[in-house]
């Protein structure tokens, strides 16, 4: 009895001081047990938090509408026009213009842009139809 109680008076402190020891962190390579429980609260504390979308500017979405207006209504006039100078090239550059304006208000209004040829009037159109339903309007 005398022998075990003294046993455990010796190892006891020990094994004590060993396990206080291996929370202090050191310069050498991190223990398995630690790395490990990081881990697991790492993707606990991923499951908890929530993605929040940040609102667009509504003044960054006004200017988009307007330039959309702008560029749509600059493409009609060089259609209308038959005796401009490079009429072709001046339409296709526009129009391409106004992919680019339709993509980053597709973005803004949340649909996916999907990818296409440049200047595909398909997709244009389906981006237009997807827009108007959201209630943007130029």
């Amino acid at each position: 009895m005398t022998w075990a109680l003294l046993l455990l008076t010796a190892v006891a402190p020990t094994v004590l001081l060993a396990a206080v020891w291996s929370l202090i962190p050191s310069a050498e390579e991190r223990p398995r047990w630690r790395v490990a429980l990081a881990e697991r609260l790492e993707r606990a504390a991923a499951r908890l938090r929530r993605e929040r979308p940040v609102p667009e500017d509504p003044f960054q979405t006004l200017r988009v509408q307007q330039r959309l207006g702008v560029v749509a209504a600059h493409v009609r006039r060089l259609e209308d026009d038959d005796r401009m100078f490079a009429r072709a090239e001046r339409i296709i550059a526009s129009q391409l213009a106004y992919d680019q304006l339709l993509a980053e208000a597709c973005r803004m209004a949340g649909v996916e842009v999907l990818p296409a040829a440049k200047g595909d009037p398909a997709e244009r159109f389906r981006e237009e139809v997807e827009l108007a339903e959201r209630g943007w309007s130029w």
